[in-house]
């Protein structure tokens, strides 16, 4: 399992990815994203799914861009996603035959030569995409039930990428604390509109876990704020059971 975020605001791109690797009781730290950059070319890709199925179809790709020339990110994707085809071919009978399904979600995010803005898609396992757009300024693969409801009530269009970060992190962290299979170190890429330059950073538990403290005393405190007298009707009604018997 794996724990992968793209977000798309006005002001730029997003991507954040865990990087534990688990196979059986082994577990290893790889990066998640993958990057290309060169003169008004920034994407990057982040998959969830079989590790062996992700590095052929990330491969055949980069082979693919030595010569290949794309200038909108759809022609990209739609590249990539026939690379992912290409290794779901070539797998299909030995990940059969072992029981493993083919099951590799991608998240591609940047602005090629021609894009009017930045862009943000979402891959299938079949090589169909969607972009996300207005009122779908996130994507989440991989463990993605636990992290959501903070990136629902909080992330717009209009919020900004120091913003979309600490809404992305504490994501990732409510998913951290909930799952055995996510944890650091994070890989973060951002992406302002139209610099074609992406840059990257990686965080480890040191770097963040006073943040996660903060952000679990901040939630504790905002709850002992929220009012109680909703609550009233139900306790009183144990004091009555109680003054009855």
């Amino acid at each position: 399992m794996t724990y992968c975020l793209g977000i798309k605001v006005k002001e730029g791109l997003l991507a954040i990815a865990d990087t534990r690797i688990t196979s059986g009781t082994d577990t290893t730290v790889k990066k998640k994203i993958t990057i290309e950059q060169k003169d008004h070319f920034s994407l990057f890709i982040m998959t969830s799914g079989l590790r062996s199925v992700r590095d052929k179809a990330v491969i055949y790709f980069n082979e693919l861009l030595e010569t290949a020339e794309f200038n909108k990110m759809y022609k990209a994707v739609n590249a990539f996603g026939e690379q992912v085809k290409r290794a779901a071919q070539e797998d299909k009978v030995s990940l059969d035959a072992a029981g493993l399904r083919f099951d590799l979600n991608t998240i591609i995010g940047g602005q090629l030569r021609d894009d009017d803005e930045h862009k943000l898609f979402l891959l299938y396992p079949e090589g169909n995409w969607v972009e996300l757009g207005q009122g779908a300024p996130y994507v989440v693969i991989g463990n993605s039930g636990h992290g959501k409801a903070i990136l629902n009530r909080i992330l717009n269009e209009d919020s900004s990428l120091k913003l979309a970060l600490k809404t992305g992190f504490l994501s990732f962290d409510s998913t951290r604390v909930s799952s055995n299979n996510v944890d650091f170190p994070i890989d973060v890429a951002v992406y302002k509109k139209d610099s074609f330059t992406i840059v990257e950073q990686r965080y480890n538990k040191q770097d963040l876990e006073h943040i996660s403290t903060q952000w679990a005393e901040e939630l504790k405190l905002a709850l002992e704020h929220i009012s109680e007298d909703w609550i009233d009707a139900t306790f009183n009604k144990l004091e009555e059971i109680k003054s009855e018997s």
